[in-house]
Protein backbone atom coordinates (compact mmCIF):
# COMPACT_ATOMS: atom_id res chain seq x y z
CA UNK A 1 0.00 0.00 0.00
CA UNK A 2 1.25 3.07 -1.04
CA UNK A 3 2.02 5.81 2.11
CA UNK A 4 -1.07 8.63 1.83
CA UNK A 5 1.74 11.47 2.56
CA UNK A 6 5.42 11.17 3.01
CA UNK A 7 5.21 11.41 6.45
CA UNK A 8 2.82 10.08 9.28
CA UNK A 9 2.25 12.43 12.24
CA UNK A 10 -0.31 14.65 14.09
CA UNK A 11 -0.02 18.62 13.99
CA UNK A 12 -2.41 21.03 15.11
CA UNK A 13 -4.57 21.78 12.12
CA UNK A 14 -3.91 17.88 9.87
CA UNK A 15 -4.92 14.43 11.31
CA UNK A 16 -3.77 11.19 9.91
CA UNK A 17 -5.48 7.91 10.00
CA UNK A 18 -4.95 4.58 8.89
CA UNK A 19 -6.37 1.28 8.50
CA UNK A 20 -7.00 -1.89 6.19
CA UNK A 21 -7.93 -0.77 2.52
CA UNK A 22 -11.42 -0.33 1.53
CA UNK A 23 -13.07 -2.51 -1.02
CA UNK A 24 -15.94 -1.14 -3.54
CA UNK A 25 -16.84 -3.46 -5.89
CA UNK A 26 -13.19 -4.82 -6.16
CA UNK A 27 -11.98 -1.41 -6.60
CA UNK A 28 -9.40 -0.56 -3.77
CA UNK A 29 -9.52 3.13 -2.38
CA UNK A 30 -7.31 3.79 0.53
CA UNK A 31 -6.74 7.36 0.68
CA UNK A 32 -9.37 10.26 1.47
CA UNK A 33 -8.76 14.28 2.05
CA UNK A 34 -11.37 15.48 4.63
CA UNK A 35 -11.28 18.92 4.37
CA UNK A 36 -14.04 20.13 7.01
CA UNK A 37 -13.44 22.91 10.05
CA UNK A 38 -16.07 21.85 12.38
CA UNK A 39 -14.46 19.44 15.23
CA UNK A 40 -17.30 17.44 16.24
CA UNK A 41 -18.79 16.76 12.18
CA UNK A 42 -15.06 16.20 10.93
CA UNK A 43 -14.54 13.84 14.07
CA UNK A 44 -17.78 12.23 13.22
CA UNK A 45 -16.95 11.65 9.51
CA UNK A 46 -13.67 10.46 10.46
CA UNK A 47 -14.30 7.48 11.88
CA UNK A 48 -16.86 5.95 10.07
CA UNK A 49 -15.06 6.42 6.92
CA UNK A 50 -11.98 4.76 8.97
CA UNK A 51 -14.24 2.15 10.34
CA UNK A 52 -14.73 1.33 6.76
CA UNK A 53 -11.06 0.88 6.20
CA UNK A 54 -10.38 4.19 4.94
CA UNK A 55 -7.22 5.79 4.66
CA UNK A 56 -7.99 9.43 5.84
CA UNK A 57 -6.62 12.39 6.61
CA UNK A 58 -8.92 15.79 8.13
CA UNK A 59 -7.27 19.25 7.33
CA UNK A 60 -9.51 22.18 8.83
CA UNK A 61 -8.32 25.21 7.32
CA UNK A 62 -7.92 25.57 3.30
CA UNK A 63 -4.46 26.38 3.35
CA UNK A 64 -3.74 22.91 4.77
CA UNK A 65 -6.03 20.98 2.34
CA UNK A 66 -3.65 23.03 -0.28
CA UNK A 67 -0.16 21.79 1.70
CA UNK A 68 -1.94 18.00 1.51
CA UNK A 69 -2.55 18.12 -2.33
CA UNK A 70 0.90 19.35 -2.91
CA UNK A 71 1.97 16.25 -0.80
CA UNK A 72 -0.21 13.52 -1.98
CA UNK A 73 -2.87 12.58 -4.55
CA UNK A 74 -5.84 11.49 -2.81
CA UNK A 75 -8.40 9.15 -3.96
CA UNK A 76 -11.54 11.03 -3.44
CA UNK A 77 -12.06 14.76 -1.64
CA UNK A 78 -15.19 15.51 0.92
CA UNK A 79 -15.07 19.44 1.00
CA UNK A 80 -17.25 21.69 3.12
CA UNK A 81 -17.44 25.33 1.52
CA UNK A 82 -17.44 27.25 4.47
CA UNK A 83 -14.07 27.10 5.63
CA UNK A 84 -12.19 29.35 8.37
CA UNK A 85 -9.61 31.09 5.72
CA UNK A 86 -11.15 31.09 2.48
CA UNK A 87 -13.84 29.61 0.26
CA UNK A 88 -14.72 26.11 0.31
CA UNK A 89 -15.94 27.32 -3.76
CA UNK A 90 -12.87 28.95 -4.59
CA UNK A 91 -11.11 25.59 -3.69
CA UNK A 92 -13.32 23.19 -5.79
CA UNK A 93 -12.55 25.59 -8.64
CA UNK A 94 -8.98 24.84 -8.27
CA UNK A 95 -9.58 21.19 -7.59
CA UNK A 96 -11.04 21.13 -10.79
CA UNK A 97 -8.11 22.33 -12.74
CA UNK A 98 -5.24 21.09 -11.30
CA UNK A 99 -6.41 17.60 -10.12
CA UNK A 100 -9.21 16.87 -12.88
CA UNK A 101 -9.78 12.75 -12.40
CA UNK A 102 -10.50 12.84 -8.53
CA UNK A 103 -13.83 12.76 -7.45
CA UNK A 104 -15.11 15.57 -5.16
CA UNK A 105 -18.18 15.37 -2.53
CA UNK A 106 -19.05 18.74 -0.96
CA UNK A 107 -20.34 18.93 2.59
CA UNK A 108 -22.37 21.76 2.83
CA UNK A 109 -24.93 24.15 4.97
CA UNK A 110 -25.96 25.49 1.90
CA UNK A 111 -28.80 24.18 0.98
CA UNK A 112 -30.58 26.15 -1.92
CA UNK A 113 -31.10 24.92 -5.63
CA UNK A 114 -28.85 27.52 -6.84
CA UNK A 115 -26.22 26.39 -4.18
CA UNK A 116 -26.40 23.27 -5.69
CA UNK A 117 -26.13 23.77 -9.39
CA UNK A 118 -23.35 26.45 -8.25
CA UNK A 119 -21.56 23.58 -6.64
CA UNK A 120 -22.29 20.91 -9.34
CA UNK A 121 -21.64 23.11 -11.92
CA UNK A 122 -17.64 24.15 -10.50
CA UNK A 123 -16.93 20.33 -11.19
CA UNK A 124 -18.33 18.69 -7.96
CA UNK A 125 -19.61 14.78 -8.48
CA UNK A 126 -21.90 14.88 -5.67
CA UNK A 127 -23.26 17.49 -3.29
CA UNK A 128 -24.23 16.70 0.23
CA UNK A 129 -26.45 18.79 2.57
CA UNK A 130 -25.32 19.42 6.68
CA UNK A 131 -26.92 17.87 8.34
CA UNK A 132 -26.94 14.70 6.76
CA UNK A 133 -26.70 10.87 8.38
CA UNK A 134 -23.21 9.52 7.98
CA UNK A 135 -24.73 6.21 6.49
CA UNK A 136 -26.32 8.12 3.72
CA UNK A 137 -22.56 9.75 2.98
CA UNK A 138 -21.12 6.28 3.59
CA UNK A 139 -23.53 5.47 0.50
CA UNK A 140 -22.64 7.89 -1.61
CA UNK A 141 -19.06 7.36 -1.49
CA UNK A 142 -19.46 3.88 -2.55
CA UNK A 143 -21.66 4.79 -5.19
CA UNK A 144 -19.13 7.34 -6.31
CA UNK A 145 -16.57 5.36 -6.46
CA UNK A 146 -18.29 2.65 -8.20
CA UNK A 147 -19.45 5.59 -11.04
CA UNK A 148 -15.64 6.94 -11.23
CA UNK A 149 -13.49 3.78 -11.68
CA UNK A 150 -15.95 2.22 -14.15
CA UNK A 151 -16.13 -1.83 -12.12
CA UNK A 152 -18.94 -3.17 -13.66
CA UNK A 153 -17.20 -6.22 -14.80
CA UNK A 154 -14.15 -7.76 -14.69
CA UNK A 155 -13.47 -7.03 -18.29
CA UNK A 156 -12.85 -3.11 -19.06
CA UNK A 157 -12.43 -2.95 -23.09
CA UNK A 158 -11.97 0.34 -25.23
CA UNK A 159 -12.04 0.62 -28.68
CA UNK A 160 -10.35 -3.33 -29.00
CA UNK A 161 -8.16 -2.51 -26.29
CA UNK A 162 -8.92 -4.81 -23.72
CA UNK A 163 -8.09 -5.57 -19.49
CA UNK A 164 -8.63 -8.66 -17.48
CA UNK A 165 -8.57 -7.29 -14.24
CA UNK A 166 -8.61 -10.55 -12.09
CA UNK A 167 -5.39 -12.40 -14.34
CA UNK A 168 -3.88 -9.01 -15.31
CA UNK A 169 -4.01 -10.31 -19.21
CA UNK A 170 -3.66 -7.42 -22.00
CA UNK A 171 -4.91 -7.96 -25.20
CA UNK A 172 -5.32 -5.62 -28.46
CA UNK A 173 -7.52 -7.12 -31.22
CA UNK A 174 -7.50 -10.18 -29.52
CA UNK A 175 -3.85 -10.24 -29.71
CA UNK A 176 -2.05 -10.51 -26.02
CA UNK A 177 0.30 -8.06 -24.74
CA UNK A 178 3.14 -8.50 -22.65
CA UNK A 179 3.47 -5.77 -19.80
CA UNK A 180 5.42 -5.07 -17.05
CA UNK A 181 4.06 -4.29 -13.70
CA UNK A 182 4.12 -0.71 -13.73
CA UNK A 183 3.43 -0.62 -17.13
CA UNK A 184 -0.01 -2.72 -16.36
CA UNK A 185 -0.31 -0.24 -13.55
CA UNK A 186 -0.39 2.80 -15.73
CA UNK A 187 -2.84 0.99 -18.33
CA UNK A 188 -5.29 0.12 -15.59
CA UNK A 189 -5.43 3.36 -13.95
CA UNK A 190 -5.98 5.32 -17.20
CA UNK A 191 -8.45 2.54 -18.33
CA UNK A 192 -10.19 2.73 -15.00
CA UNK A 193 -10.89 6.38 -15.46
CA UNK A 194 -11.11 6.80 -18.99
CA UNK A 195 -12.62 9.94 -20.49
CA UNK A 196 -10.88 11.84 -17.83
CA UNK A 197 -7.53 13.68 -17.88
CA UNK A 198 -5.26 12.22 -15.18
CA UNK A 199 -2.49 14.73 -14.24
CA UNK A 200 1.30 13.91 -14.33
CA UNK A 201 1.52 14.49 -10.46
CA UNK A 202 -1.63 11.92 -9.83
CA UNK A 203 -0.16 9.25 -12.28
CA UNK A 204 3.65 9.55 -10.46
CA UNK A 205 1.85 9.58 -7.20
CA UNK A 206 -0.26 6.45 -8.34
CA UNK A 207 2.16 4.25 -9.83
CA UNK A 208 5.39 5.27 -7.96
CA UNK A 209 4.39 6.17 -4.91
CA UNK A 210 5.59 9.27 -2.81
CA UNK A 211 8.88 9.14 -4.24
CA UNK A 212 10.67 12.46 -5.48
CA UNK A 213 11.42 13.41 -9.36
CA UNK A 214 9.86 10.72 -11.17
CA UNK A 215 8.73 12.30 -14.38
CA UNK A 216 11.19 10.53 -16.72
CA UNK A 217 9.95 7.48 -15.35
CA UNK A 218 6.07 8.20 -15.87
CA UNK A 219 8.07 9.27 -19.46
CA UNK A 220 9.97 5.88 -19.87
CA UNK A 221 6.76 3.70 -19.01
CA UNK A 222 4.14 5.34 -20.76
CA UNK A 223 6.34 5.50 -24.09
CA UNK A 224 7.09 1.65 -23.31
CA UNK A 225 3.03 1.30 -22.76
CA UNK A 226 2.35 3.01 -25.80
CA UNK A 227 4.68 1.51 -28.37
CA UNK A 228 3.32 -2.30 -27.44
CA UNK A 229 -0.36 -1.15 -27.44
CA UNK A 230 0.14 0.28 -30.52
CA UNK A 231 -1.16 4.63 -31.11
CA UNK A 232 -4.46 5.75 -30.63
CA UNK A 233 -5.27 5.14 -27.30
CA UNK A 234 -2.95 7.00 -24.73
CA UNK A 235 -3.38 10.61 -25.99
CA UNK A 236 -1.37 13.52 -24.09
CA UNK A 237 -3.00 16.96 -23.29
CA UNK A 238 -0.37 19.14 -23.26
CA UNK A 239 0.73 20.84 -19.81
CA UNK A 240 -1.62 18.71 -18.31
CA UNK A 241 -1.35 14.82 -18.36
CA UNK A 242 -2.82 12.00 -20.01
CA UNK A 243 -6.16 10.21 -20.91
CA UNK A 244 -7.94 7.46 -22.86
CA UNK A 245 -10.66 8.56 -24.77
CA UNK A 246 -13.57 5.64 -24.89
CA UNK A 247 -14.15 7.72 -28.59
CA UNK A 248 -11.38 8.41 -30.14
CA UNK A 249 -10.99 12.63 -31.12
CA UNK A 250 -10.97 13.58 -34.69
CA UNK A 251 -7.59 15.23 -35.86
CA UNK A 252 -7.57 18.98 -34.82
CA UNK A 253 -10.31 18.41 -32.03
CA UNK A 254 -8.95 18.42 -28.27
Amino acid sequence: MYPFCKADRFTDTVYFFRRSSFTVDKVTIVKILLIEDDIDLGNGVRIALTDQGLDVIWVRRKVDALHQLDLCVPELILLDLGLPDGDGMSLMVRLRQQLKGIPVIILTARGTLQDRLTGLDAGADDYLVKPFVLAELLARVRALVRRSYGFQNEVIEIRGLSLHVPTRRVTVSEGHVDLTASEYALLETLMLRSDRVLTRRFLEERIFGAKENMSNALDVHMGNLRRKIGDGYVRTVRGVGFVIDTVPLQKGAG
